[in-house]
C-alpha cells in the first residue's frame, strides 16, 4: 500500500521514523512518501537499498544507504522519490511567527496538496503540525484519501473549534497520551492508543545504553561534569533562549562550585552552528560548547538540564535528568496564546500527572538568576532531586511500556484494510 506521511517539526521526524519502521515491518510491500527530516529520511533509505524491500522503487538514487544523516540539496530531494520536502522548510511555532512566514506556508500546503494528487496513496498519515496538517486532512478527505492522524492536536489545550475538523476530515485519530483518553471520548470522537513512541525511542537509543565515559571519549570532550542545555528546535526560539542560556551558564560557571563545568548545548536537528555562533564568544567558548547528533546523551549524563519544553522536556524525564523548564516567545505569541491557552503546565511530563514535577519558567519568569537558583537546588538538594526522581517514575508507568510505534503501525494497517 502507499502512505503518505507529513511530519513537519524535528519530534514529528522522531515518531514518524519509528513508525514507518513498523510499517515496513507490517508490509514489506509499502511505498512511503513524506514530509520530514533526517531520521525518517534514513529509514526510508535503508529499505530502498534491502534486497527484502520489494517496492519496486529500486536502490535509492541519494546513495545515503541508511545514513542517519541526511546530506542533500533541494534538488537532490526530488530524486529520492521518498523524501518531499525537509521540515526545516516550514517548522514555525507561535501565532506572530506563522503570520510573518505566512506566504511561505501556503505555497508548501499547495505543493503538498498537488503532489498527494499526482501520487495517489492508500492514506495520509498526519503528524502533530496541527495548522499545516488540518489544511492538507480536509482536502484530502475531499479528495477521496484515507486520513489517520497520530499524535493528536493538542486541541485539549487550546483551539478547541479544531474539534469540529477532527470529526469531519480524519478516519481515525491516534493518541499518544493517557490523558487524552477521556478527553476525546468525551467529544464523540473514537481513537486507537496504544502507549507513548518517546518510550521506545528512550529506551532503544545510544545514550540509555552506553556509559559516561564512552560517550565523553566519543564527544572529544573533557572529563567534567556537564549542565545540559537546549534551546528549542526552531531558529525562533534559538534566538531567544540562547541569550538567557549563555547568561545562565556564565554565572553559574562564576559560583566556585562550579568552575570546573561544562556547559552543553545540544543543536538541533537541522540546524547548524551558524545558528548558535552569535552567542560562543571568547569568553565563555572553554566552557560553552553545541554539539550536534548527540541531544540524548547530553541529557542521559547531564547532572542537570535546561530544556526549551516540548518533547525533549518529556525525554528528560524518561533520562531521569532533573530539569528546569524554560520557554521565551515573540510577545505577541506570548499574549495571543495567555488568552486562548487554557491548561495548568506546558510541559508534557507535568500533564502528564498533573502535578508540578518539575519547575518551568515562561517569559519574564526566565531569566539567568531564576535558572541558577533553581539547578543549583536540584544539584544540591537530594531531598529534591529523590522527589523529582519520583515523580518522574510516575510519570513512566502512566506512559506505559514499549512497542508502542509497532503497535501503531499495525493498528494503522488493519485499520486501512478495513476501510479500503
Amino acid at each position: 500500500m502507499r502512505y503518505y506521511i507529513i511530519a513537519g517539526e524535528a519530534s514529528g521526524d522522531l515518531h514518524g521514523s519509528n513508525l514507518m519502521k513498523g510499517i515496513y515491518a507490517e508490509d514489506p510491500q509499502a511505498e512511503i512518501r513524506f514530509w520530514g527530516g533526517d531520521l525518517m529520511f534514513a529509514v526510508w533509505d535503508s529499505f530502498q537499498n534491502n534486497p527484502s524491500h520489494t517496492c519496486g522503487l529500486g536502490p535509492s538514487p541519494c546513495g545515503q544507504g541508511g545514513s542517519t544523516v541526511l546530506k542533500t540539496t533541494p534538488d537532490l530531494y526530488a530524486e529520492c522519490k521518498g523524501l518531499v520536502r525537509h521540515y526545516k522548510e516550514g517548522a514555525v511555532m507561535g501565532f506572530f511567527e506563522v503570520f510573518v512566514k505566512a506566504r511561505k506556508l501556503l505555497g508548501n500546503v499547495s505543493f503538498c496538496k498537488k503532489d498527494i494528487l499526482e501520487w495517489k496513496p492508500d492514506v495520509v498519515i498526519l503528524i502533530d503540525y496541527p495548522g499545516f496538517n488540518f489544511k492538507i486532512a480536509e482536502f484530502a478527505h475531499k479528495n477521496g484519501f484515507k486520513v489517520f492522524y497520530y499524535i493528536a492536536p493538542k486541541v485539549w489545550a487550546s483551539r478547541e473549534g479544531r474539534i469540529k475538523k477532527l470529526k469531519a476530515y480524519v478516519d481515525k485519530l491516534f493518541i499518544v497520551f493517557p490523558f487524552e483518553k477521556p478527553y476525546f471520548e468525551s467529544k464523540g470522537i473514537g481513537y486507537i492508543y496504544k502507549g507513548n513512541p518517546l518510550v521506545d525511542a528512550v529506551d532503544g537509543s545510544q545514550a540509555m545504553n552506553e556509559t559516561r565515559q564512552e560517550f565523553i571519549v566519543r564527544s572529544g570532550l573533557e572529563n567534567r561534569p556537564h549542565i545540559a542545555m537546549l534551546a528549542g528546535s526552531r531558529k525562533g526560539e534559538i534566538s531567544t533562549m540562547m541569550p538567557v542560556l549563555t547568561e545562565f551558564a556564565a554565572k553559574m560557571r562564576a559560583i566556585p562550585e562550579y568552575s570546573d563545568y561544562q556547559f552543553l548545548i545540544a543543536g538541533a536537528p537541522a540546524r547548524s552552528m551558524k545558528d548558535y555562533e552569535a552567542w560562543i564568544t571568547e569568553e565563555n567558548k572553554a566552557y560553552v560548547k553545541v554539539l550536534f547528533g548527540e541531544t540524548q546523551s547530553i541529557i542521559r549524563h547531564a547532572d542537570a538540564a535546561v530544556v526549551n519544553s516540548g518533547t525533549a522536556s518529556l525525554e528528560t524525564v524518561l533520562f531521569n535528568t532533573p530539569q528546569v523548564v524554560g520557554y521565551i516567545t515573540n510577545p505577541i505569541t506570548y499574549w495571543i496564546a495567555r488568552k486562548i491557552v487554557k491548561i495548568r503546565y506546558i510541559s508534557l511530563g507535568n500533564l502528564i500527572i498533573d502535578r508540578l514535577a518539575f519547575k518551568e519558567f515562561i517569559q519574564h519568569d526566565c531569566n539567568a538568576d531564576a535558572l541558577v537558583k533553581e539547578i543549583r537546588d536540584l544539584i544540591e538538594n537530594p531531598e529534591r532531586r529523590s522527589a523529582m526522581l519520583a515523580d518522574y517514575a510516575d510519570i513512566r508507568n502512566t506512559l506505559g511500556g514499549s512497542g508502542a510505534s509497532a503497535a501503531v503501525a499495525r493498528a494503522m494497517i488493519e485499520e486501512l484494510r478495513l476501510l479500503l
